[in-house]
């Protein structure tokens, strides 16, 4: 994996992206090359060629992005494969049409069109099977050693061989530090004959992952592990190695040194003009294209009960500041009639028929843009909760108040991640993910979770 700006990026996955973009934009001009097979230069007919089929592109890797064909499992068979491809390129094709008729001078005919996706279908089906086959032939796999065996060592060992979507690993087992009892199975745990070096050079492993929850002073073989990073091994700390394949940054194993010096929270004058100046642009563009979705949401509220249309309700912001959140209303009046906040919960009883719907398809948040232009939120950020909710959960999960360290936002990773929190337990799992935001916050994030964000819309992903 390689860093764009604080994140992690799986190199497969890049190399998949960059040649399904050269598939696109080679099956233009394929088409219009066939299209005009007697023409001295099939491509003089258009002004601006390149930027047409650049644009197609675009629209097709935006599309497939949207509903999920780029967080690939690559042990998926190949019918999977296919039967996950049909409906992005019928999005595909609508996204064209779209940007074809806002701007017809970059646009080409419904003959070189019907050729381009046929050109365009064969291409990505080839350049997938080749990227599923030769994923089997552990190309690009890495050997990975576990120095620990307690529930740490067996956490990181769990994501690494779940987490098949950014990297492939082969777990050759665990080294007991001697600090912690094993909850990994003895058949696991790695003899160790001599230093950690020579394990490892026995084995053949290219990266040792520290993963000892209690380590105790003078306990952890600190020579050891310089002398494998001298040799050439990667020697990864657990926190790390999570917020680099999760995307988490975990709170049971979390050091306070770890975040003081390591790199991130970006807060920069430059940093929170950029922030600002994309929160207002995103946030005018989407109140332009939902306005008609906003209307109809509003009129079918108050035709429901004659109730009002919108709820406030009062959220923790940046700094714990109070402010209040415009939302459409999806529950009943008299929801929190015993006057104390109740977690929302699935097919909870309290929420109205339209409110279900609107739920789902997270449209009850669309009045939070009033809260973004007014500087209160952040189009990308962490999820806002109740005071009632945060003074619990500041006193239970450590670290907590990081996240209110920025602007809570509309949608963000956590939300795209994980769904409605219900519990402490779901809490601390969401404040990993915000935690990882809050550290890594840059513009290239926040534009690959409004393309997340799509991807959980469509598909209803962990709606309550």
């Amino acid at each position: 994996m390689f860093r764009i700006a604080n994140h992690h990026i799986s190199r497969r996955v890049s190399l998949l992206l960059l040649a399904e973009i050269a598939v696109f934009i080679l099956s233009v001009y394929a088409g219009a090359k066939i299209r005009f097979l007697n023409e001295a230069n099939a491509f003089s007919q258009f002004d601006n060629f390149f930027v047409s089929a650049c644009l197609f592109a675009f629209a097709m890797i935006m599309s497939m992005s949207a509903l999920g064909l780029y967080q690939i499992q690559f042990n998926d068979r190949f019918r999977t494969t296919v039967l996950r491809l049909m409906p992005s390129f019928a999005l595909g094709f609508c996204l064209v049409i779209v940007a074809f008729y806002i701007a017809p001078g970059f646009g080409f005919g419904r003959g070189i069109l019907s050729l381009v996706f046929a050109f365009a279908s064969v291409g990505v089906l080839i350049t997938r099977f080749v990227f599923i086959k030769t994923s089997q032939l552990d190309l690009f796999e890495s050997r990975v050693l576990f120095l620990g065996c307690g529930p740490l060592a067996k956490a990181c060992s769990d994501v690494a061989t779940s987490n098949t979507t950014t990297h492939k690993y082969d777990v050759v087992g665990f080294v007991n530090a001697g600090l912690e009892e094993a909850s990994v199975t003895s058949e696991t745990i790695l003899p160790k004959d001599g230093s950690l070096l020579d394990t490892v050079r026995k084995y053949n492993v290219a990266e040792v992952v520290v993963a000892v929850q209690n380590r105790r002073e003078g306990r952890l073989p600190i020579q050891e592990l310089l002398e494998c990073k001298l040799s050439g091994i990667r020697v990864t700390d657990s926190a790390a190695f999570f917020e680099r394949e999760a995307c988490q940054i975990r709170v049971d194993s979390l050091l306070p040194s770890w975040l003081v010096f390591g790199s991130g929270f970006d807060q920069s004058s430059i940093r929170l003009f950029v922030k600002r100046a994309f929160d207002l642009f995103a946030s005018l563009v989407l109140a332009i294209v939902v306005l008609p979705i906003s209307l109809l949401t509003a009129l079918i509220i108050y035709c429901e009960d004659r109730g009002p249309i919108f709820y406030r309700q009062e959220r923790v912001g940046k700094d714990g500041r109070i402010y209040k959140v415009l939302k459409f209303r999806s529950m009943r009046n008299d929801a929190e009639r015993a006057g104390k906040p109740q977690w929302a919960t699935k097919n909870d009883p309290r929420t109205t028929r339209i409110g279900t719907i609107i739920r789902k398809l997270r449209i009850d948040e669309i009045p939070q843009i009033v809260n973004v232009i007014k500087g209160e939120m952040s189009f990308v950020g962490p999820r806002p909760e109740r005071p009632y909710f945060v003074d619990q959960l500041r006193e239970q999960i450590p670290y907590y108040d990081v996240r209110h360290s920025i602007k809570p936002g509309i949608t963000g990773m956590a939300q795209v991640r994980y769904p409605y929190g219900a519990s402490v337990e779901d809490a601390v799992k969401k404040l990993q993910y915000d935690l990882y935001y809050v550290k890594n916050n840059s513009l290239f994030l926040d534009i690959l979770i409004l393309i997340d964000t799509i991807q959980v819309v469509l598909l209803g992903k962990g709606a309550r």
